[in-house]
This record gives structure tokens, C-alpha cells and sequence, in this order.
């Protein structure tokens, strides 16, 4: 059994995932046939498991199909693993039941809560980095990872606020969780973006803090631009446009740092055609191939 502590140095690379170091694609319903009759050359596939959580239908029979041909990797986005309350064992346990049937490469869930009590929130909402807040997050991470019998990733959030009680910094509250209970950092480049722009921080001074040894999986998105009350520029991760070109140049930066890891193109809202996603996929792909021919 995995407990926290367990872990004083964080797993291997290889341990946290079977990705290919390839450009992958989230995959879409309305992409489902092309995908099928192209066969496209692609790293992976990611869906969201919640997406995925019945007996049956026409997502699983596709799915299906494309396993079989594809790598494929599962993001949650409903355990609310930074909730105040114990996590919801019925849920637990359909995802337990989906990574039975579908054997992905890699797991992946939030930092970040989503539920209180019985009402679920449709949202990733920020939690305070304090002392209490790192033992529930590592005391949920155990549960999850003896539950699923394999190490997750957890993906470093997209913030708008911060809270006055935080005794960590976010990278730092992240050194910690890895280094307790063991999983993987699952590095999205557009959160780190998106939330130093929020915050007034330097993007490569706190990539550079986080801890690269444990990534598994990178993510790539595009971001909304508004202002806030003061006029101040806010950015807003809806992952509804192409990838940013400064979030293509921390990444650049990301993978000087980690070599080539898999990384998957997020959209899911404004969803183009599937040649769109497969232009960026490759221009990913060219980076990793770059990042994989450095000494």
C-alpha cells in the first residue's frame, strides 16, 4: 500500500507513465470517423474520464476502437482532490472501473476541488497552500493512487486569486506533494502562463521552481484575454484557441529543462477541424525532436 512518506524520492519517468515522448491530441467526438478511417500519425490520444463513466454507448465503442490502434491517456476532472471533504468512493471506483477497461498510459486529475458536500461545481477552483491543505491533498492522492493501483499525475492549476493564509508558494506546495506521496507533476505550460500574467510573476522564473525531475505529461492550450477591475490584464484558460506563441516559447523553455515528454494539444471549446489540431500536433512534435537532438 502507498502512503504518504513513502516516497522520499519521486518515481522515474518511465514508472509514472508508458506515453510516447510524442505530440498528442484530446480527443473529440465529432473527430471520431476521420480519426478511425485516416489512421493519423499521432503520440496519443486524451479523453476525460468523466466523459466516459457508464456501461455502455456510442463513446465507448469508438473509444474502443481507437485504443486499439492509439496510446491513450485519461484526465479527470471530478475527484476534487483538494476538497475539504473525503472524496467520493462511488466516483472513485467508476474511474477504477474505466482504467480496468482501457488500461491508459497515464492518469492524470487537478490540483484544485470541485465539490461541497453532494453539490459538484462545475469548475477547478484554487485551494489556500498551507500545512492542513497538503496533508487532505497527499491523504486524497494516496486513496486515489491505491485505489487506481498505478501513480497519477497532478496538473499544476490555473489560478485568478490567491489566498492570504498560504504558508507555500504553489511551487514549493508542489515539491511536497510529490515528494510525499509520490506521483507525477503533470506540467501545463498555458496554466503557468496564464497565472503569472494573473499574478504579476516571471513565467520562467516559476517554471524553473516547479519540480521538471517528476514531470509525465505536458499540456498545451490556448487562453481568453480580458481586464480586470483595475484594468490590469487577465487571462482566462477556456482552452478555446490555437496555442499562444508565448506559451510555444515556454514551452521551448519547459523542454530545455524536463527533454522530450509527451505533450497533448488542448481545445474544448471553439473546436476546429481535426487538420487544425494535427498542424499544431506537429509543430509540438518538431519541438520534441529538437529537445530529444540536444546533448
Amino acid at each position: 500500500m502507498i502512503t504518504s512518506c513513502d516516497h522520499a524520492l519521486p518515481r522515474t519517468r518511465a514508472a509514472l507513465t508508458g506515453l510516447p515522448a510524442r505530440a498528442g491530441l484530446g480527443l473529440k467526438t465529432g473527430h471520431f470517423d476521420e480519426v478511425l478511417d485516416t489512421r493519423p500519425d499521432i503520440g496519443f490520444f486524451e479523453v476525460h474520464a468523466e466523459n466516459h463513466m457508464v456501461a455502455g454507448g456510442p463513446f465507448h465503442h469508438f473509444l474502443g476502437l481507437i485504443r486499439e490502434r492509439h496510446p491513450l491517456s485519461l484526465h479527470g476532472v471530478g475527484l476534487s482532490i483538494g476538497g475539504e471533504g473525503p472524496l467520493d468512493t462511488r466516483h472513485l471506483q467508476r474511474l477504477a472501473a474505466l482504467i480496468e477497461r482501457y488500461q491508459p498510459h497515464a492518469f492524470s486529475e487537478h490540483l484544485a476541488w470541485s465539490s461541497h458536500g453532494p453539490v459538484f461545481l462545475n469548475d477547478l477552483l484554487p485551494l489556500a497552500y498551507d500545512t492542513p491543505t497538503l496533508n487532505r491533498v497527499c491523504d486524497h492522492i494516496d486513496q486515489v493512487q491505491n485505489t487506481l493501483k498505478r501513480p497519477m499525475l497532478l496538473e499544476n492549476p490555473a489560478t485568478y486569486l490567491a489566498f492570504r493564509r498560504s504558508t507555500f508558494d504553489e511551487a514549493d506546495f508542489l515539491h511536497e506533494i510529490i515528494r510525499r506521496s509520490g506521483c507525477g507533476l503533470l506540467l501545463d505550460v498555458n496554466n503557468v502562463y496564464v497565472s503569472c500574467i494573473n499574478h504579476r510573476r516571471d513565467p520562467l522564473a516559476y517554471l524553473e521552481a516547479l519540480p521538471l525531475h517528476a514531470v509525465g505529461e505536458i499540456h498545451l492550450a490556448g487562453f481568453a484575454e480580458d481586464a480586470d477591475s483595475l484594468g490590469d490584464r487577465l487571462l482566462i484558460d477556456d482552452h478555446g484557441a490555437p496555442v499562444d506563441q508565448a506559451v510555444w516559447a515556454l514551452y521551448r523553455q519547459a523542454l530545455q529543462r524536463t527533454g522530450p515528454v509527451a505533450t497533448l494539444i488542448e481545445r474544448d471549446n471553439h473546436v476546429p477541424a481535426f487538420s487544425v489540431l494535427m498542424a499544431e500536433a506537429r509543430q509540438a512534435d518538431e519541438m520534441l525532436l529538437a529537445a530529444g537532438s540536444r546533448p
